[in-house]
């Protein structure tokens, strides 16, 4: 029989959608010791994605298991966490059954830019509703926004840091549901600049990753936006921006650059071109370099705090 952990009072979660977020998502609830069960239409990927979920919660904690029925795998939830498609329509529709299907369940979404009160306006009792937006991969990046929609409890936010921080993570209360939350508005601002500097013909896409990868990317790590500003002076920082912000890109859509691409099927890493090439293995390779810096990072991190 599993014990419910003090503080959040969660012991037996549903985890919808057996994609990479979602079965990631599934092994960290179940390392905080809860039952886990993932759910996905189709059927074919829940043993596979079963696995995954057992490898990162370790075998001592909690439990995984699946079934491709939504009412069984949220009928005994207490929680229950959609990781499904970004569309507005279909987690509307998800949420709509939800409702009914778990009528005293925790309800959280993982939507990573969809305001939350949008994605559960049709949960009649909207005390019950959060954002709960892990980053990817979900099992190393510290960091998940909690996101309260207006009608969201202060109770069910209490429970959620609750829970994330007894999973090992760093929850953060976004104070506002704005499309986007936190870290994607910060990250997309810098992708539109990105974008415009190849479409202007400033520099060609490998010119701009190899500049951020090796000047701002080498300090984001350690020292965050604001506290740079701080650390070089605000009146420095007030000079730059005067000189440099009404050259910005502001267009308020996507980059027509971005919009062509993607009307001609050239998506990126999964049809092996976009911005830039993606020769066969370049995916699976950009994958392991990727987990192996952020697990390296956080080890770095551990050690200097144990000193």
């Amino acid at each position: 029989m599993l014990t419910q952990r003090s503080g959040h009072g969660f012991s037996r979660a549903a985890v919808i959608g057996a994609g990479l977020m979602g079965r990631r998502i599934a092994g960290v609830l179940a390392s905080a010791g809860l039952e886990v069960m993932i759910t996905d239409t189709n059927a074919e990927i829940l043993d596979t994605a079963a696995a995954e979920a057992r490898e990162v919660s370790g075998a001592e904690r909690g439990s995984v298991s699946t079934t491709s029925d939504l009412g069984s795998a949220v009928q005994h939830a207490d929680l229950v966490v959609e990781a499904i498609i970004e569309n507005l329509a279909i987690k509307q529709q998800l949420f709509e059954r939800l409702a009914g299907l778990a009528p005293k369940a925790l309800l959280a979404t993982n939507t990573s830019v969809l305001p939350v009160g949008a994605v559960t306006e049709r949960v009649e009792n909207g005390g019950r509703v959060i954002g709960m937006h892990f980053w990817n991969p979900p099992d190393l990046i510290p960091v998940v926004e909690v996101v309260p929609s207006a009608r969201t409890a202060a109770d069910t936010v209490e429970r959620t840091f609750a829970l994330l921080t007894a999973a090992g993570k760093m929850p953060v209360r976004v104070g506002r549901d704005v499309p986007g939350f936190i870290g994607n508005r910060l990250q997309h601002a810098l992708w539109r600049e990105a974008i415009a500097l190849v479409a202007d013909g400033v520099c060609d896409a490998e010119t701009v990753d190899l500049v951020v990868r090796n000047t701002i990317g080498l300090r984001l790590a350690t020292l965050g936006p604001l506290e740079n500003a701080d650390y070089i002076g605000l009146e420095l920082t007030l000079a730059i921006h005067e000189a440099v912000i009404p050259g910005l890109n502001s267009n308020p859509h996507p980059s027509p650059l971005l919009r062509q691409l993607v009307t001609d099927g050239q998506l990126g890493a999964r049809t092996g071109h976009g911005f830039l090439d993606w020769p066969a293995g370049a995916l699976a390779r950009t994958a392991a370099r990727l987990s192996q810096h952020i697990s390296a990072q956080l080890e770095s991190d551990n050690n200097e705090g144990k000193h």
